[in-house]
């Protein structure tokens, strides 16, 4: 990567943390994400509050993948990108679990989920919850589940954010690879500590800003010192604002 200070030898990720505005950025999410954790409403009636935030971020990972933006029920999704993210959004807490000791298993359920209605059923068996062949694609497959299951110490915002941006740079699956991409880093958000009752909704902000937010993943994708910070930087500023619209959640209830 161009520009980014040499890696720990025991952590790939240290040099990332040191990047031009991360350190700023990474405290701003967590205050963000720890006041919505923090509010009254969410310190017995957090489980109803984390499901419609789950909902919410199923609607806005949708949208961003060309879903339209409708108070569509779960129980009756005509959608097929929004029916996978809503799939994902019902089976959040088994998901949690796998993602913790199983990513790779988890990302596969992920794609199953997300792809079970974009994909014709002749190939449900060959293309649901399969990576696409290559060496490449299953390397950094396997190194993003070395990162989720302790192959890091940096801050948990800049984990998710790799996890986010790598899964949207590699698409490894061809197909619903936006919305596993948003449903992955959630779940590192929850098994890091970011976000562990899932009550932020980094998504809507992705969504609002979305021409930055595909300008921000391509600039991740370069590999660059800058092009890293950028993306890095915004994700923490969108869960910021995840963190917004978990409290107007928990205002709701």
């Amino acid at each position: 990567m161009d520009g980014v200070p040499p890696a720990s030898a025991t952590d790939p990720l240290t040099a990332l943390a040191e990047l031009p505005g991360v350190a700023e950025a990474v405290a701003g999410a967590r205050d963000a994400v720890t006041t919505v954790h923090n509010h009254p409403a969410n310190r017995r009636g957090w489980p109803a509050t984390s499901a419609e935030a789950a909902l919410r971020a199923a609607r806005a990972s949708a949208a961003l993948d060309g879903a339209p933006l409708t108070p569509e029920r779960s129980d009756h999704v005509e959608n097929p990108v929004l029916a996978g993210a809503v799939r994902i959004a019902d089976e959040r807490n088994r998901l949690s679990d796998a993602w913790r000791t199983a990513p790779l298993q988890a990302l596969a359920r992920l794609h199953v989920l997300a792809a079970a209605d974009l994909l014709p059923a002749s190939e449900h068996q060959d293309g649901l919850g399969r990576p696409r062949p290559g060496q490449d694609v299953s390397a950094r497959l396997s190194m993003l589940a070395d990162l989720v299951t302790g192959g890091t110490k940096v801050a948990a915002p800049v984990l998710v954010a790799v996890v986010h941006g790598e899964l949207l740079t590699l698409r490894p699956f061809g197909a619903a690879d936006g919305v596993v991409a948003r449903a992955a880093a959630r779940l590192t958000a929850i098994s890091s500590g970011l976000d562990p009752r899932g009550l932020a909704v980094p998504e809507v902000g992705h969504l609002r800003r979305s021409a930055e937010y595909r300008s921000a993943s391509e600039a991740f994708a370069t590999g660059t010192a800058d092009g890293l910070a950028t993306w890095i930087r915004h994700c923490c500023a969108e869960w910021e604002a995840g963190g917004r619209e978990g409290v107007s959640i928990a205002e709701a209830q």
